[in-house]
């Protein structure tokens, strides 16, 4: 590859990071200046601005404490791999969603401790990483998600919205 082509491939992927970068923020409801003041100035306004246009690189140590900082596992700040093996970004994005759904309030997961909530947690972060859905307040589940938080929950299909219910965690309550 000649040394213009690298560096239109790294240019290409810098704003493509970017993206990624930007997607995630304004699904946690951020701005530029939000970020810059709940990171205590890590992560200012000027230069995030900039890792989101592609035009500054970020290092690897600066993504995971920006992935920390955000919330979510480091690799959805980085853009699918679009290699032949990779086609479909997205996860079941475009499932419909079930009649029989229910909304979790992921917020008050948070304050539940013990092995049930620890399982139940990471179940859920599995789903919002299947989806890229990282808002971190509601994440919706679908009739196929209730059949296994029914068995994290030891009750059966039927009765498990109850119990989430009970461990208040359904949202809107």
């Amino acid at each position: 590859m000649s040394e213009t082509m690298t560096g239109e491939v790294t240019t290409t992927y810098s704003r493509k990071v970017g993206e990624r970068l930007r997607a995630i923020r304004r699904q946690k409801r951020l701005s530029l200046q939000d970020v810059e003041a709940a990171s205590e100035l890590e992560f200012k306004a000027s230069v995030l601005g900039a890792y989101e246009r592609g035009e500054r690189a970020i290092s690897v140590p600066r993504l995971q404490r920006l992935a920390r900082f955000y919330n979510v596992p480091v690799d959805q700040l980085l853009p699918a791999d679009e290699g032949p093996a990779f086609g479909e970004a997205g996860g079941m994005g475009g499932l419909p969603i079930d009649e029989r759904s229910f909304t979790i309030d992921l917020r008050r997961l948070e304050d539940l401790s013990g092995p049930e909530a620890d399982m139940l947690n990471r179940y859920l972060t599995m789903i919002q990483v299947q989806r890229q859905d990282f808002n971190g307040r509601v994440l919706t589940i679908r009739k196929d998600d209730l059949r296994a938080i029914a068995c994290i929950l030891g009750v059966g299909v039927d009765s498990a919205t109850d119990r989430l219910d009970d461990l208040g965690l359904g949202h809107g309550q």
